[in-house]
């Protein structure tokens, strides 16, 4: 959790949700929900949660080229790159 984020107690969560709700919103950020003083859940918006999905499918396919640069595996930025331009003078031809 890189920034400061909202805090409120489970208690206050059942005291009032409707206002709860409103507050995560309105405001677009997450909520942490605590229970016995710890950090027991994260409440967020359904456009957050939506944003947040849509993150993470951009950045699957990042991460599985990282992993297969590191195992050796997938291609060199040069033969990308020479395959692109190969495609693109046939393309032009």
């Amino acid at each position: 959790m890189g920034r400061l984020m909202d805090i409120i107690p489970v208690s206050d969560l059942r005291q009032d949700a409707a206002k709860v709700l409103k507050r995560i919103r309105d405001s677009k950020k997450p909520l942490v929900i605590t229970q016995r003083g710890r950090a027991a859940a994260v409440m967020l918006s359904v456009e957050a949660f939506e944003q947040l999905e849509r993150e993470k499918e951009l950045l699957r396919p990042l991460a599985r080229a990282e992993r297969e640069i590191e195992a050796g595996e997938g291609y060199d930025l040069d033969s990308v790159l020479a395959e692109a331009d190969a495609l693109l003078s046939e393309a032009s031809s």
